[in-house]
C-alpha cells in the first residue's frame, strides 16, 4: 500500500444489484452482457436477451449481478420505463462508430431518465471501440466532459469492444461499485469537496482512534485504524508513504505527533478523488454507518454509541 489504506471491503449488507442497460437500438447493448456472461464474443445475438445474472464470485465484493437487457422499440417503452424504474444503476450505451448515437445520450436518453425521476448512478458506455474511425478519433474526456457537466448523474464514462475483449467486465465492475460504494453521499462534484455529512462522520472516527487525544494519530494509532477497518496491518514503510504523500500535498497534514485531522480529510477526499470510494466507505461502515452515512445502533459497539455523532475539534 503507497499512499493510503487496503485492504478487505464491505457494501452494506446488500446482496444483490440491478443493472438495466439502456440506449439506441445496434449499439450494441445485447453483444456486451453477452461478451461478459459467457467471457466469449457470441455468434449469435438475441434482439433482447433474457435476464442474465453474474454470480457473487465474479467480482471482488462478492455481490451477484442481475443484467437487464431492453429494447429501445416504441411498442416496448413501457416496459423500459418500468425496469428503469426498478433499476439500481444504468447502463446507457452509444456506439463508437455512430456519432449520431452518441449525440442521442443528451438529445433523448439522459432527459428521459430525469423525467422517469431515475435517480441511479449511470455508467455511460461506448461499445464496438474496434469499428471506430482512428482518423477521427478523440479523447474520452474530451467528448464527455460537456455531456457530465450537464448530467451530473453520469459517475463513469468507459469505452469498449465485445469483439476484441476490451474492457467488457469493466463495465458491469463500475457499475456494480456505484451502487455498493456511491460517491453522491460522500462528495460535492461542483466544489470537489467531502460533504458535511461525510467530514462529521470521518471527525468523529478521528477522535475515536485517536486513542491520547494529542489531535494527531500517529504510527501506533494509524496501524489500529488500519488493522480495525482492512484486517491487515500498516508496515512502517506504508505508514511513511501515507505521512509523505499528504505532507507533499498539505503541509498541515502532519505534525511531529502524526497525521492531523486535517490530513485525514484530506487523505479521504484523496482516495475518493481517484475513484477508491470503497476505502471510505469500508472506513464509515467499519464505525457503524449506513449508506446515508448515519449511525446505526444495531451495529454500534456500546464504546462507540458514547460518541457524539457531531463533534467539534480543535488542532491546537
Amino acid at each position: 500500500m503507497a499512499g493510503g489504506f487496503a485492504g478487505n471491503v464491505i457494501h452494506g449488507g446488500r446482496t444483490n444489484v440491478r443493472v438495466v442497460v439502456v440506449g439506441d437500438r445496434g449499439t450494441g447493448k445485447s453483444s456486451l452482457i453477452m461478451t461478459v456472461a459467457a467471457e466469449t464474443f457470441p455468434g449469435n445475438v438475441p434482439p433482447v436477451l433474457p435476464t442474465t445474472r453474474l454470480p457473487a464470485d465474479f467480482y471482488p465484493d462478492r455481490v451477484p449481478l442481475t443484467i437487464i437487457d431492453t429494447s429501445s422499440s416504441l411498442e416496448n417503452r413501457g416496459k423500459l420505463a418500468e425496469e428503469l424504474r426498478r433499476a439500481d444503476a444504468v447502463i446507457l450505451t452509444y456506439s463508437c462508430d455512430q456519432p449520431a448515437t452518441l449525440d442521442r445520450l443528451s438529445t433523448f436518453w439522459l432527459p428521459e431518465l430525469r423525467r422517469l425521476e431515475v435517480k441511479v448512478p449511470v455508467i455511460v458506455v461506448g461499445c464496438k471501440l474496434d469499428l471506430r474511425d482512428d482518423q477521427q478519433q478523440l479523447s474520452l474526456e474530451h467528448v464527455m466532459s460537456p455531456i457530465m457537466q450537464q448530467f451530473r448523474e453520469i459517475e463513469t464514462c468507459i469505452e469498449c469492444s465485445a469483439v476484441k475483449q476490451i474492457q467488457v467486465p469493466e463495465v458491469f465492475y463500475y457499475a456494480q461499485k456505484a451502487v455498493l460504494h456511491p460517491t453522491a453521499p460522500l462528495f460535492d462534484q461542483e466544489t470537489q469537496s467531502l460533504k458535511p455529512r461525510c467530514v462529521r462522520a470521518l471527525k468523529r472516527i478521528f477522535i475515536l482512534c485517536d486513542n491520547d487525544r494529542d489531535g494527531a494519530l500517529n504510527d501506533s494509532e494509524l496501524n489500529d485504524f488500519q488493522v480495525k477497518c482492512f484486517n491487515a496491518p500498516l508496515q512502517p514503510s506504508e505508514i511513511v508513504d501515507v505521512k509523505k504523500v499528504v505532507q507533499e500535498k498539505l503541509p498541515e497534514g502532519v505534525n511531529h505527533r502524526g497525521l492531523t485531522l486535517t490530513g485525514f480529510l484530506f487523505l479521504h477526499a484523496l482516495f475518493i478523488e481517484k475513484g477508491r470510494l470503497e476505502t471510505t466507505w469500508t472506513v464509515l461502515r467499519k464505525f457503524g454507518y449506513n449508506n446515508d452515512i448515519e449511525l446505526r445502533d444495531d451495529l454500534l459497539p456500546v464504546s462507540f454509541k458514547r460518541a457524539p455523532d457531531q463533534v467539534s475539534f480543535s488542532l491546537s
